[in-house]
């Protein structure tokens, strides 16, 4: 008998393939509504083709500029996330924050998600619900985020937030507060103790959306007092002391009086607060005087990715 001449083996998928199969496999088990990717742990965005169903949405979640724009392609719901590396938990709390803020997602819906380390393959493969996990989101008992704070300027400002955490100024850890959204109300509940460094500036000028306002609030931010910025973007004043006339809700242990801050002017406005903590760089969110979720310090990007 001939002998047949041996074949060459076919390569396995490889751990991100194996993933991404295994996503596909048990959101259509489950039900999920949608299916939550980190792009940064992706190598190829072909390989998220198989992903794409009409029962439920594909939600990339990218800090690399080119990604972003071929995930577009791909897919309508794409949220561009900070160039910090986060944990896998707080990875996908990012991207539920967002997918929140653009309305991808509503409280209940069930989603799978895949993480990874940046630059790794993906590793990590989860199932959760909205409102069931407590460690995913403190409350999801908010209304929308409302068109009178810009979608961009609620994730320029978590940006900064996290970006800070991460680099701190000149070394040193800082703490800050941000305040965004019904800024008239605010500055009524509010006493500008030094003089407002941003006063007398064109509104185009001290916009937080311009990448030089954004280095500017990082320079400021070793002022103590609040950064209070309108829901379009523009910074109204820094170093300002928020006085409320009502108290947000009980804080978790060992928080101190500027979160207590964030959640009173939270509870006496329309407004939304992120907080750093100048002890351990974790970036927290508050509305209608809750805490919505708290993301711990950040670590820079490994040098060579965007």
């Amino acid at each position: 008998m001939d002998q047949q001449p041996d074949q060459p083996e076919r390569p396995g998928p490889t751990v991100s393939e194996a993933m991404i199969a295994a996503a596909a496999r048990v959101a259509a088990d489950v039900g999920a509504d949608a299916i939550v990717v980190s792009g940064n742990s992706v190598p190829s965005l072909d390989a998220l083709s198989s992903l794409l169903d009409k029962r439920r949405r594909l939600i990339v979640a990218s800090s690399l500029p080119g990604q972003i724009e071929a995930a577009g392609r791909l897919t309508r719901h794409v949220l561009e996330i900070p160039s910090v590396q986060l944990s896998r938990q707080d990875q996908v709390k990012m991207a539920m924050l967002l997918a929140f803020s653009h309305r991808m997602i509503q409280p209940g819906q069930r989603f799978v998600f895949l993480t990874g380390v940046a630059g790794r393959p993906l590793d990590t493969l989860g199932v959760m619900q909205v409102g069931e996990e407590s460690e995913l989101f403190q409350t999801v008992d908010q209304p929308q985020l409302t068109e009178h704070i810009r979608r961009i300027v609620f994730r320029r400002v978590l940006t900064l937030a996290l970006e800070l955490a991460s680099e701190g100024r000149e070394g040193k850890p800082v703490g800050a507060i941000f305040v965004i959204g019904d800024d008239k109300e605010v500055q009524r509940l509010s006493q500008q103790n030094i003089l407002n460094p941003v006063q007398g500036y064109p509104e185009k000028q001290r916009n937080i959306l311009d990448d030089r306002m954004a280095q500017t609030i990082k320079e400021f931010s070793t002022i103590d007092g609040a950064f209070v910025i309108r829901g379009n973007g523009v910074v109204v004043s820094a170093g300002t002391t928020l006085r409320p006339n009502i108290s947000g809700q009980p804080l978790p242990q060992g928080l101190g009086a500027r979160h207590a801050a964030a959640a009173a002017i939270t509870a006496s406005t329309q407004s939304i607060a992120v907080t750093l903590s100048e002890s351990d760089g974790t970036v927290r969110v508050w509305r209608r005087g809750q805490m919505i979720t708290e993301i711990e310090k950040a670590k820079p990007l490994a040098a060579g990715r965007e």
